[in-house]
This record gives C-alpha cells, sequence and structure tokens, in this order.
C-alpha cells in the first residue's frame, strides 16, 4: 500500500476555498451568527438501543424527544467496529487508517502511538474560526503525556484518556495494577460519583461557563455508557471491589437497562441546561455512537455488533436537532460516516475549507431534507480479515476470505449472498475497495492481532 499522509495545519490553510456539500439537497436559511455544537457521542450503545430505533424494554424519552424535533438517519455508520478508530475518524474527518494510531484497533492503554502535533482536528478548526471547544468525557486517541485533548484543539477537558473505567472508582486495572484516569485538562483529579452523571453535569457547567462569553461553541459529550463494565448508578457497592466490577462475563440485561437509562437522563440534563440558558435555537444537538453494541445491544433487524463488519457492528444511531433549520420528525435513508461530521459543522459555522482535505462529505443537504445521494463507504479490520464495502442498498463483505454481497435494504440480516447472482457488481465492489485499500497505509508487521471474534473487544475491556 502507498503511504497516506495525515493533513498538515499549513497545507490545510493554504489550499482554503469555498465548501462544497452533498448534491441534490436543499439550502437551510443562513444563520445570522454562526451555531453553538453539542455532540453527544454514546460508547458501544447498537443501533435499536434506544425507542425511537425500535428498543422497548428501555426507557429513553430524552433521546426520543430529539428524533421527533429533528432528522433521524436509518442508514449511519461508525468509522470502525471499535471505540479508538472511530473517535479518530471524528476528530480528522477522515479514514483513521490514514494514520498509524489508527491501525491498533481498538488502542491499547500502554500505546505509544500518538496524534501527530500537526493532525487537523474538527476542534482546532472550530477554535480557529472562534469558536469555544470543549470535550467532556472520553478521549481514547492515547494515553501519551503531552498528546492529549489540550495539544490537540480542545480548550477544555475533563473526562477519561483511556478506553473506559469503573463507573465509580474512575480507574482501569490491568494485570495487578489499577491506574486513577480521571482527568481535569492535563491534572489527575478524583472525583465521588457515578460517570455517567458526573459527566453529564460538567457539561451543563460547560454550558453554562461558555454561555457568557459572545463566541460560538463546540461542546464534544463523550460518555463511556453504556461500554462496560456492566454497572448501574446503584452499583456502588459492587464496585468497591474492582476485580468483581471488571468481570466482563457478568451484568445482566437489567443492568445494560439501567446503564442506557442512565444515558438518557444525564443527556435530559444537559438538554434542559440548554433551554435555560437561552441557546436552544441556536444550537446543532448531534446523538450517535462510536460503534455498534455489545452482547445486551439490541441491533435488530441486523446481524453483529462490536468489533465486526456486518451491519450490527458499524450501523449505529443518529440524531440531529437544530431549530429553525431542520424540520421536526424527518427520516432519511442517506448514509453517513462519523468522519462526515467535521465537514459538516465547518460547513454549517460558514468556515471555508478545500473539501478534498477530507474523506468525509457535508451533511448539510441531509439536514435540510434533500434527496438522498448515493456514495460509497469502506471499512477494514484486522480481527479476521474483514472488508466492507457500502454502496446504495449494496454492500460488499469478506470475512476470512469468504466473500459476500449483500443487498441490505432488502436483506437487512446480511443472509442471502448475491454475488454470484450480480457478478459484476461483485467484481466492481470488490476491485473497488482494492484500490481504496491501497490508498491507506498498511497495518504494522507487530500490530496486534486478535484470535477470535471477540478479540477485539475483550482486548479493549481495560
Amino acid at each position: 500500500m502507498k503511504k497516506a499522509a495525515h493533513l498538515h495545519r499549513r497545507s490545510f490553510m493554504a489550499a482554503a476555498a469555498a465548501a462544497t456539500v452533498l448534491p441534490g439537497g436543499h439550502a437551510l436559511s443562513k444563520q445570522k451568527t454562526p451555531p453553538n455544537f453539542l455532540f453527544i457521542m454514546a460508547d458501544d450503545l447498537g443501533w435499536a438501543d434506544v425507542g425511537c430505533y425500535g428498543r422497548d424494554d428501555i426507557s429513553t424519552p430524552n433521546i426520543d424527544k430529539l428524533a421527533r424535533r429533528g432528522i433521524r438517519f436509518t442508514d449511519a455508520y461508525a468509522n470502525s467496529s471499535v471505540c479508538s478508530p472511530t473517535r479518530l475518524g471524528l476528530i480528522t474527518g477522515r479514514y483513521q487508517y490514514r494514520l498509524p494510531l489508527g491501525a491498533e484497533e481498538p488502542l491499547g492503554i500502554h500505546s505509544t502511538k500518538r496524534l501527530p502535533d500537526d493532525a487537523l482536528t474538527m476542534p482546532e478548526l472550530l477554535a480557529a474560526a472562534g469558536y469555544q471547544t470543549s470535550l467532556v468525557g472520553k478521549w481514547h486517541l492515547g494515553t501519551v503525556a503531552g498528546s492529549g485533548p489540550l495539544q490537540h484543539g480542545y480548550q477544555s477537558f475533563w473526562g477519561i484518556r483511556s478506553g473506559g473505567v469503573d463507573y465509580f472508582r474512575h480507574s482501569f486495572i490491568f494485570g495487578e495494577e489499577e491506574t486513577p484516569d480521571l482527568w481535569d485538562g492535563d491534572t489527575a483529579v478524583q472525583e465521588t460519583g457515578y460517570l455517567t452523571e458526573l459527566l453529564g453535569q460538567r457539561a451543563s457547567e460547560e454550558i453554562i461557563r461558555m454561555s457568557a462569553n459572545d463566541a460560538p461553541f463546540l461542546l464534544s459529550l463523550h460518555f463511556t455508557a453504556p461500554h462496560w463494565p456492566w454497572e448501574t448508578a446503584e452499583d456502588i457497592e459492587a464496585a468497591r471491589n474492582l476485580r468483581q466490577s471488571l468481570d466482563f462475563e457478568g451484568g445482566s440485561m437489567a443492568t445494560y437497562r439501567g446503564m442506557v437509562e442512565s444515558l438518557d437522563q444525564a443527556i435530559g440534563g444537559v438538554l434542559k441546561t440548554l433551554k435555560k440558558a437561552g441557546l436552544d435555537d441556536n444550537t446543532v444537538v448531534v446523538f450517535t455512537s462510536d460503534n455498534g453494541g455489545e452482547r445486551f445491544s439490541k441491533t435488530w433487524p441486523f446481524n453483529g455488533m462490536k468489533g465486526e463488519l456486518l451491519e450490527g457492528g458499524i450501523r449505529v444511531p443518529l440524531i440531529v436537532r437544530w431549530p429553525g433549520q431542520i424540520e421536526k420528525g424527518i427520516i432519511t435513508a442517506q448514509t453517513a460516516m462519523s468522519m462526515d461530521w467535521l465537514p459538516t459543522m465547518l460547513d454549517a459555522a460558514g468556515v471555508s475549507y478545500e473539501p478534498s482535505n477530507f474523506d468525509g462529505v457535508s451533511l448539510l443537504p441531509a439536514l435540510a431534507g434533500g434527496d438522498v445521494v448515493n456514495r460509497k463507504l469502506f471499512w477494514r479490520y484486522q480481527a479476521h480479515e474483514q472488508k466492507a464495502m457500502r454502496e446504495g442498498p449494496w454492500k460488499y463483505l469478506s470475512i476470512e476470505g469468504n466473500e459476500y454481497l449483500f443487498h441490505v435494504d432488502a436483506d437487512p440480516m446480511e443472509r442471502a449472498n448475491k454475488k454470484t447472482i450480480e457478478p459484476e457488481r461483485f467484481a466492481r465492489m470488490q476491485a473497488e475497495w482494492t484500490a481504496w485499500n491501497e490508498t491507506m497505509l498498511a497495518y504494522p508487521e507487530d500490530n496486534p492481532s486478535w484470535s477470535n471474534k471477540f478479540g477485539a473487544f475483550m482486548a479493549d475491556r481495560y
């Protein structure tokens, strides 16, 4: 494969030009002032784990209300089937495989990989346009000192740097060592409370703080819920035994239900603060997940889960509310991906950019209710040599050399292999995936490889 260069600050600023968006869309009305962005990302939440996507045994009134007052995507995808690669795609607006950091799937807690100092990021570009930028929650783009959120565009940070911690102790355990992982900027802090609730409270405080200034803001609220360990807000006693709380084989459907409902309640509190601050009308609120769900998740009508390129591992909920700009209760089948949010935010903020600098595209036409535009999306995942491509309703999939062609609209469970019925389409998509992959970085020879289909996210449990 060719060596894929990452995007440097200097090259971006030199190539800035008028924004280009998906064709075929309708225009949004011109804003008097740039909008605020509240980007809410759940962790390991399955496609159908909230009410408006079909879950009927978990109460998510606040998330469902967002959908009623905005637009709900049925065909939204994560950049990866695990945490850190998706977060890299989100923050850079590009396929994560363009940077060495994206090769670890997911990023290990002792990894020495880091974002390059000169890599352009979503918060940095918005900050350069006059935005206040804040991250509350999960970073998971490296724990190397001097390469955290504050060094990559966020002006404030409160949360965790690793992939997951105990919800009460705010620590992870590796071997015999317990390592605290709660930070205020670059300073380690201690706090008492259930992490989902703490993150919601901190996000509300950030809204109040930033609303006192004239500048618009980006608040990235990256919850750890409902990522393992399996703990509800009532499980504080169990959390006193860290090894018991980190039992990956533990948990229950009732526990998972409590975790998702706590997530919804925390989101409701943040939205209430936003309204009290008088910022509702000029704030774009986005809700999504970083990948598919784990074993307690509902992904119907899809198969697969976190760590797999089946639909259940990569298709995610996506809801956007923007009063006065997005009609209420809209549902769109426009395909979207995590990396689309960087150009979308730049577009909404009126920031000029060169579209070729990004793999993601602006979703503004879709948000305005435009026609669905066909596009091509690509994935790869080293565990089990997984490959995937989506174009329109068709999906090319390869797992350990076994190749498939699915019509995912008619066959969302990916059961009917059409490669012999549509041989030309299959051959073309197979070749297009190979050509795309040649433009990405190769996996390093010493890259971690997993021996079973659950290995990728088992490794992420710490």
